[in-house]
């Protein structure tokens, strides 16, 4: 019987790398008084800060795997022929950036054939780094990083990137439930429920490169990682995040919602 191969240790060590120097990169502009806020045809934001980092992401990876396929908030496609694909998010929270607020986050994602092989959520305005790779662990700046133990949504902390997208039912039904409610969004949110911060983390609406590395580092960190309807990836256009004691019951809640 086939097993799933651990991650090559060196593949995540470049992840990281690369994350948290195209983070770094962000900081330039960050709090500075002459950034340009644009807005794309979806009417989000998008800055010099998100383009530079991802234009760098991109020719590093060319550089060192320059077979590899990537994907990309800020630029189109790049077709590969070895099976692997990078997913990048160049900031994570554009509106928290262009705010002054420090938790934005630079994430990059590596899928192999046998799946989510390396995640990475660097968050350059708290130089904190949460990090995974299949088979490999969980870590928070070289430490083992694990979920929490919270064994019900009654009191557990939850959080989401804001709720101007969630229904009445759906902020009822989970304030309700006694979870108490947070809004530590965005990548920041994951990276609190992977290192056991959080309990909870809930998107409604998210695109690909949102939660590209969000199954390997919940799942590697004892988590559990899926999206409004159960089924795990990151490409089922939500996002729910938790310790996994409390996910069916969260799921259920969300379901009764209407969600």
């Amino acid at each position: 019987m086939s097993t799933t191969p651990d991650t090559d240790p060196d593949l995540l060590d470049t992840a990281v790398e690369l994350a948290r120097a195209a983070g770094e990169l962000t900081l330039r502009w960050f709090r500075s008084g002459t950034l340009d806020v644009e807005a794309k045809q979806d009417g989000t934001p998008v800055t010099a800060a998100d383009r530079a980092a991802e234009r760098f992401l991109r020719e590093q990876l060319a550089e060192r795997y320059p077979h590899d396929a990537v994907v990309g908030e800020e630029e189109a496609d790049r077709a590969g022929t070895s099976g692997r694909t990078w997913i990048i998010d160049p900031i994570d929270g554009t509106k928290a950036f262009t705010h002054g607020v420090p938790l934005y986050s630079t994430l990059l994602a590596c899928y192999d054939p046998h799946g989510a092989a390396v995640g990475v959520i660097h968050l350059p305005g708290l130089a904190e780094t949460v990090y995974a790779g299949r088979g490999l662990g969980c870590f928070v700046d070289g430490r083992p990083a694990r979920v929490s133990t919270t064994s019900s949504l009654d009191g557990a902390y939850l959080s989401a990137c804001g709720y101007e997208h969630w229904s009445d039912e759906l902020l009822l039904g989970v304030k309700h439930a006694g979870a108490v409610l947070r809004t530590w969004g965005d990548g920041y949110g994951y990276a609190l429920v992977a290192t056991g911060r959080l309990d909870a983390m809930v998107d409604p609406e998210v695109a690909l490169w949102d939660m590209a590395p969000m199954p390997v580092i919940i799942t590697e960190a004892g988590g559990r990682f899926t999206d409004f309807t159960g089924r795990p990836g990151p490409d089922g256009g939500s996002g729910v995040a938790t310790n996994g004691h409390l996910h069916d019951e969260l799921l259920a809640v969300l379901g009764r919602s209407g969600s």
